[in-house]
């Protein structure tokens, strides 16, 4: 399915989120939270919230694409990123965290995939894209931390690691959103510097770095690693169940004309 206008991601993320919630598969979770991002895009293009809504609506697509073609490579066996790797290999843990899967789709999207989209976007201009840039990133933050107090009510020990509406700090999260958009950008000033092998080598050391990231949001340590097996211990078991949870908690906040 070619996908060009943010309708076009929205029905294939209902498609995933559908199947998902059919076959209770983990990998709806980052589908329902990527719905509710491009659903709130496309709102604020319809209500003329951006500079240029054309502009915005080809930079999501862009964006979505990235994840909608790691998403095809997976399910075909085909290579993808480390990242997105990582990412789709945690959707067979049981022992996974919702909130651990969340966070490891946002740093495969965010810290690789928002550059690289950034980058193509631009045409070689990157001041041109900046507004569309921190408008996105404004929209993915908000209803990151939406998201995360909803989570409290299908994993009720979350707050033992201090995620509370009013504290977005944790050392599980080994990046914030503001340092993830930081870094990003400055990824995307140098990506698009970049041609052939370069750029190729460019956005695989990026993957590698990420993939890091990845390796030490979902593989704990210590402490911390008891502290996930007790809030698991009292979390949703149903991938179906939190997943229909968190796409009519989006529905609902969220009205896409």
């Amino acid at each position: 399915m070619a996908t060009t206008t943010v309708n076009d991601v929205l029905a294939q993320l209902e498609g995933i989120i559908a199947e998902s919630i059919k076959t209770n598969n983990r990998m709806g979770y980052f589908a329902a939270l990527y719905y509710k991002v491009t659903a709130s895009v496309k709102d604020g293009i319809t209500k003329g919230q951006f500079a240029n809504g054309p502009r915005m609506e080809k930079f999501d697509v862009m964006f979505a694409s990235r994840y909608l073609d790691a998403l095809t490579a997976w399910n075909n066996k085909q290579p993808l990123s480390a990242s997105w790797q990582v990412a789709f290999e945690a959707t067979k843990s049981s022992s996974a965290l919702v909130l651990q899967q969340l966070l490891l789709g946002m740093n495969a999207h965010i810290n690789l995939d928002l550059g690289i989209a950034a980058a193509e976007v631009s045409g070689g201009q990157m001041d041109g894209v900046q507004a569309d840039f921190d408008s996105i990133n404004t929209i993915i933050s908000a209803l990151t931390y939406q998201v995360v107090n909803d989570i409290a009510r299908m994993s009720p020990l979350l707050s033992l690691l201090g995620l509370h509406y009013n504290n977005q700090t944790s050392i599980l999260i080994q990046f914030s959103i503001d340092n993830a958009r930081d870094g990003a950008w400055c990824f995307a000033e140098e990506l698009v510097k970049k041609q052939g092998a370069d750029y190729t080598a460019c956005t695989t050391q990026r993957d590698q770095t990420i993939k890091k990231l990845a390796d030490g949001l979902i593989h704990m340590q210590g402490f911390m690693r008891f502290t996930v097996w007790l809030i698991h211990l009292f979390e949703w078991k149903s991938a179906s169940r939190i997943i229909k949870a968190l796409h009519e908690d989006s529905k609902q906040k969220i009205v896409v004309g």
